[in-house]
């Protein structure tokens, strides 16, 4: 039998499924982490992994074309060697944000924001996407999971050399890593869902540190969507595991509507596109 390959790959993990050309997913996949900017070898193993898994589940058969939704793949030049370490013929890699778009509002206009251990805004008009954000933890990536978990562990050093007050939260983050070389120690390690990890004590927490972090996420959050609405009054969906709580943070400020589908049905629109 012959499939349409989707795959949706962020910094947490790598999801795929198998859909026939009616569209119907007759199987899904699960693998580790594919950033193919950070870990490109890493990426392609997982997308393999997940996408052969999705193909067992289906019961086997060939795929026709693939559409992949990556973090990391406007990176340059990374989608050209990944095309290379994978066997589809046909096949269209975009970053994630697209295929997150794709599968949200379908061919209708609106701004997605996207929020998970990244983070990436987009809006769709007219049947063309521009997106901005998602260029990773080093020089964006604001308000997501790994931006808030780094966010807590530098207010937390910055309150140990007396810039501000150690909150309990900040307090118990130094000490459970050991003090504060041990923060610094986790910090040239960690990759971003090691600091996305941090976040749910963030969201959750009433914190004085915690809301000033949280209040510079939202901010962060509303810029963006401003910037993609201009002055058209468009709908606003919210995407990923930090979605639902910038959802209930923001409802009253913008017109929210509930995605069509997933990145995940993005990625098959995509390979359908690509065949």
């Amino acid at each position: 039998m012959q499939f349409f390959l989707g795959i949706d790959g962020g910094g947490t993990g790598c999801r795929a499924a198998v859909a026939d050309a009616a569209g119907v997913v007759l199987g899904r996949g699960e693998a580790g982490p594919a950033n193919i900017a950070s870990d490109p070898v890493g990426a392609a193993r997982n997308i393999l992994v997940a996408a052969e898994a999705a193909v067992a589940a289906a019961g086997g058969g060939e795929v026709v074309a693939a559409g992949l939704g990556l973090a990391g793949a406007n990176a340059a030049g990374v989608a050209e060697r990944l095309r290379d370490a994978l066997p589809y013929r046909r096949m269209a890699v975009v970053t994630d944000g697209i295929t997150a778009v794709k599968g949200a509002l379908g061919a209708a206009d609106g701004v997605v924001a996207a929020l998970g251990t990244g983070s990436v805004f987009a809006v769709q008009r007219g049947g063309a996407i521009r997106q901005i954000g998602g260029r990773g933890l080093v020089l964006g990536d604001e308000a997501s999971g790994a931006w808030i978990g780094r966010a807590v562990l530098s207010a937390a050093l910055r309150a140990v050399d007396g810039f501000a007050p150690i909150t309990p939260l900040l307090a118990g983050l130094v000490e459970e890593m050991g003090g504060p070389d041990g923060v610094v120690a986790f910090s040239l390690r960690a990759r971003p869902a090691d600091f996305a990890a941090l976040a749910p004590r963030v969201v959750e927490s009433g914190d004085p540190a915690a809301v000033s972090i949280m209040a510079r996420a939202e901010a962060d959050v509303v810029e963006a969507v401003q910037v993609l609405m201009g002055m058209d009054d468009l709908p606003l969906v919210f995407l990923g595991g930090l979605g639902t709580v910038f959802a209930r943070r923001m409802g009253s400020r913008f017109r929210l509507r509930q995605p069509s589908g997933s990145a995940l049905d993005g990625a098959l629109m995509l390979a359908r596109e690509a065949a």
